[in-house]
């Protein structure tokens, strides 16, 4: 009943991986408490399992233990009220909705990439969380409302919720008196904190932000917050995680970083600036997005739970039954992904054992601004930096939080000298850093570097 706790509290991604694929393709039993729970390891399986009824196969009582730190946020409801509110995330976090945020999303991306010539190497996971913070923020408040303090103060105080998310998964047995007291009020301490930024930055919302239609929704502050918190874990550290295994990924094939700032290049209108027609069909950095996702996916697990006795696979299930799906063990099994440990940019997608967002109606309603925002981070920065060394190396095992999270990593950078072909500016051209814009931030960015 128990005697699969101790391996997943040691080390869940492992645990998973092994019985997944171990075991025939179909329903695996985990031994991880009273109620029964299996893991689902057959791709044909998932869609009819995420696609059923809400009152056939629900959110379930897994999700319902974060309740208490996600309080009722779209995550956490079902029925009308979720399809409401997801409607409002659809049409803020759709691709096509954060596209009119290229220019700033660019011009952030290089700020970064400035700061961290500078200093020549640099932990991925502590930059990208940062800038995903700041585009998530983008998308809920609007462009330019958030100061350094703010971030800074989002940033922990999102960074102590998430720890006490990853403390309360899977978790058999209740904790003591001593240690629910001290996370309780650590809990109550960061969500005031992040409900003190929060009230700020309502006042400085721009009128088409999310968060307006959020509030057009008649929601209770206490509900409105809970959203946002939401928003700001899923925006955070998910893209966050995934973009710092990217920069490793980069890091540890230069001749792919190489590749990529060549699309760079391919990509630049008369002013300097990346198009976004051409960046639809840039093919390389797309695929890089898409074979890190494989490998790390942000939302490496999420449960369903039967509601009504159905019949899956050719078992059939009691209610109460949890159904675990695990996209880092799909994703990772050799009868779906050749090789699955290694890092290839020749794999094909088109499975249904390809789910780093999930899929079915509550599929993640920010893929579209996360998939666009990776592409940008690639192709900015490979266009402008080298990464001349990356450790550890092979790539280290991840840290299975909320995310997928980075080790302390090393990467050293470099600026790029820019190809005379390109800026046919005769002999100076070799010397100077390839800065994909000619916009009066990138020349500051360039001043910023060259000192």
């Amino acid at each position: 009943m128990f005697s699969d706790v101790r391996a997943f509290q040691r080390d869940p991604l492992r645990l998973l991986l092994t019985r997944g694929n171990e075991a025939e393709l179909g329903l695996v039993p985990l031994r991880l408490g009273p109620a029964p729970v299996l893991l689902v390891n057959d791709p044909d399986l998932i869609r009819p399992i995420l696609k059923a009824p809400e009152t056939d196969i629900g959110k379930g009582k897994l999700i319902k233990k974060l309740s208490p730190v996600l309080g009722r946020s779209s995550l956490m409801l079902s029925g009308e009220e979720h399809k409401r509110r997801r409607a409002v995330l659809q049409k803020h976090m759709a691709k096509g909705s954060v596209e009119k945020f290229l220019p700033h999303m660019c011009a952030e991306i290089r700020a970064v990439g400035a700061r961290l010539a500078r200093l020549g190497s640099f932990d991925p996971h502590h930059v990208t969380a940062m800038l995903a913070l700041r585009t998530i923020c983008v998308a809920i408040f609007g462009s330019q409302v958030m100061s350094s303090g703010d971030e800074e103060a989002l940033v922990q105080a999102v960074g102590v919720i998430e720890d006490d998310l990853a403390e309360e998964m899977f978790r058999a047995l209740p904790f003591g008196p001593v240690a629910w007291y001290r996370r309780r009020q650590n809990r109550v301490c960061a969500k005031l904190a992040m409900s003190t930024v929060v009230q700020r930055l309502r006042s400085k919302a721009g009128s088409s932000s999310a968060l307006r239609d959020l509030e057009a929704l008649g929601l209770t502050d206490r509900d409105l917050e809970d959203e946002i918190l939401t928003l700001l874990l899923a925006g955070h550290h998910t893209a966050g995680s995934t973009a710092a295994w990217m920069f490793y990924q980069m890091a540890a094939n230069p001749a792919l970083m190489d590749d990529i700032a060549d699309e760079a290049a391919e990509c630049l209108g008369d002013d300097g600036e990346l198009r976004l027609d051409a960046v639809k069909h840039a093919n390389l950095s797309a695929t890089l997005v898409k074979e890190v996702c494989r490998l790390y996916p942000s939302a490496w697990w999420f449960s369903r739970e039967v509601m009504q006795p159905v019949t899956i696979g050719g078992r059939e299930l009691k209610v109460g039954t949890s159904l675990l799906i695990c996209p880092w063990q799909l994703q990772r099994d050799p009868r779906h992904f050749p090789d699955p440990d290694r890092f290839l940019m020749t794999r094909r997608y088109n499975t249904d054992a390809y789910i780093p967002f999930g899929a079915g109606p509550r599929a993640c309603a920010g893929m579209g601004v996360a998939m666009l925002e990776l592409q940008l981070l690639a192709l900015e920065i490979a266009a402008a930096y080298r990464f001349t060394g990356v450790s550890p190396n092979p790539a280290p095992w991840p840290k299975a939080s909320v995310t997928l999270v980075p080790p302390p990593m090393t990467i050293d950078i470099e600026v790029r000298e820019m190809p005379s072909r390109i800026l046919h500016l005769g002999e100076d051209a070799e010397r100077l850093p390839y800065i994909p814009s000619a916009s009066a931030a990138s020349i500051s960015t360039l001043q910023s570097v060259s000192q």
